[in-house]
């Protein structure tokens, strides 16, 4: 009996210990009913750590080393039952939730029926005591995807005297530019400081980046073939001066270069292009600060910051709310308002507000037209997108911090316009115009970013715990030229969405 008693107590301790170390659970959240992925929804422990589903309903979560088989997992999501279970009985892959439809009689709100506009008025008034606007420590993860496509770089009425510069020459140009670039940058973190930007202060644990190496060799080829045909086409006593048109004056090389380079001068340009590649170095060195930089223009955005853009909060009387639903989140009724501009604001949305503290949980938003548009002289920009949400829990002291946030933005750029390349004589006088190439050149590419950020738990610091910490970021940033899972293992991030997980370059396409 001695001896099952004492297999009996090793089995228990073997079984504990197994969760002293770091282990890691995954699943994908489906809707019960349709089998469709829950994004975004919100994956919560005791200790109110957390992570929150992919926009394809995947999550993947390291548990901490001091987390019990006991301790309570909550998954939930708005207009969904609460999934509870502790940390040792979850074994699934997959997660089913089951609609929730509100019971009116189970809600006790108030014994007022309450318009979208007083809704809207009572999360006004609790702003400030709703949110932690404290000192914190929080441990975060940074997603940003960089995404640029080409879409026309057509020309026409092409004529050229210079040899080099013939049709041939350009279609082969044009071809050789890559008409699609990604770039993911990754970053593991620990942010203190309060939401305002001087108050914050970075420590980077881990990051990666990942894109094409082959794009940027591209870009460099094309530009030490223009460097080769300048020296080789054009005359020791000859130069070259570009003319578009734009508002009415030249663009010539003393603009481009600073100063005026020719065939005999090859080292003043070889020069800048060098100053421009250590330029790009050096931002690798600071790349912790432009992280932080990064993270706080998002932070300024949060719907109760004083001077944020996305002002249907603070700005209500320019917005039209209607109030569209009753709901729950979790075990909370959350209100469901729907809101769009009066007049010239920018964004139209949803905003789910709780029942009890008027506090808004969730808020997800988009454009109703372009932010920003600038067209003169067939130049153009764009700003037509810019889209996102953001995600708040309330801790244990009642106040709701963030737990995500996403951004997503769009720029379309280019330009129609006259191009014409002339050799100038330096030497002749008079008429020294030698040879010229002309041609009517349409030109545009959308860039569109977005931004993620999920932040796992925050707790409390004093101003003498803040004000002695020390910036000391060594990290730099680890190239992927494709997806790799191994990277992040041992760590709680985002779960990356396919698009992320079929990332190849194009070196290693063809190995």
């Amino acid at each position: 009996m001695k001896f099952y008693t004492t297999i009996f107590t090793l089995s228990f301790i073997l079984f504990l210990s197994s969760y002293s170390q770091a282990q890691t659970i995954s699943a994908k959240i489906l809707d019960s009913i349709s089998k469709e992925p829950i994004p975004f929804a919100t994956i919560q422990f005791a200790d109110e750590s957390g992570v929150i589903s992919n926009g394809e309903g995947s999550f993947s979560v390291l548990l901490n080393e001091k987390s019990n088989p006991t301790d309570s997992l909550f998954i939930s999501s708005m207009g969904f039952k609460r999934y509870a279970t502790t940390i040792g009985n979850f074994k699934d892959s997959i997660v089913l939730l089951s609609p929730q439809n509100i019971e009116l009689k189970n809600v006790i709100v108030t014994n007022k029926n309450y318009t979208a506009d007083e809704l809207i008025a009572l999360v006004e008034d609790n702003l400030a005591k709703n949110y932690n606007t404290s000192l914190t420590k929080k441990r975060l993860f940074f997603r940003d995807h960089y995404h640029q496509y080409i879409n026309r770089t057509n020309y026409s009425d092409f004529k050229s005297t210079i040899d080099a510069f013939n049709k041939e020459f350009v279609d082969s140009f044009l071809k050789s530019v890559p008409r699609t670039y990604d770039y993911y940058t990754e970053t593991l973190a620990d942010l203190s400081g309060n939401l305002e930007k001087e108050n914050q202060k970075i420590a980077l644990i881990k990051a990666s980046k990942m894109y094409d190496k082959n794009t940027i060799v591209d870009f460099d080829i094309l530009e030490e073939k223009l460097n080769k045909l300048l020296k080789e086409n054009v005359k020791p006593d000859s130069y070259l001066k570009i003319k578009s048109g734009l508002f009415g004056t030249k663009i010539d090389n003393e603009e481009l270069f600073g100063k005026e380079v020719d065939s005999t001068d090859m080292d003043a340009l070889n020069k800048k292009i060098e100053e421009e590649r250590k330029r790009k170095e050096n931002e690798t060195l600071y790349f912790a600060s432009s992280r932080k930089n990064r993270i706080s223009n998002l932070f300024k955005d949060l719907i109760f910051m004083e001077d944020t853009d996305l002002n249907f909060i603070t700005k209500s009387r320019k917005y039209n709310f209607t109030l569209k639903e009753l709901t729950y989140l979790g075990d909370d009724v959350v209100y469901v308002l729907d809101f769009k501009p009066k007049g010239g604001e920018d964004y139209k949305g949803t905003l789910y507000i709780n029942a009890d503290d008027f506090a808004v949980v969730r808020a997800d938003y988009e454009n109703v037209k372009s932010l920003k548009s600038f067209k003169l002289l067939g130049v153009f920009t764009n700003e037509y997108l810019a889209k996102g949400k953001m995600i708040f829990y309330k801790d244990a002291n009642q106040k709701y911090n963030l737990r995500y946030i996403e951004k997503e933005t769009g720029t379309m750029g280019g330009a129609n316009r006259p191009l014409k390349i002339i050799e100038f004589n330096k030497v002749v006088k008079g008429k020294n115009r030698q040879n010229e190439l002309s041609l009517e050149f349409d030109f545009a590419v959308t860039n569109v970013t977005k931004h993620e950020i999920v932040v796992y738990d925050t707790e409390e610091i004093e101003y003498a715990a803040f004000d002695a910490l020390k910036e000391d970021n060594k990290i730099t940033p680890t190239y992927l030229a494709r997806y790799n899972p191994e990277f992040w293992k041992g760590y709680t991030i985002i779960e990356p969405n396919t698009a992320i997980k079929q990332f190849t370059a194009t070196e290693e396409k063809t190995e």
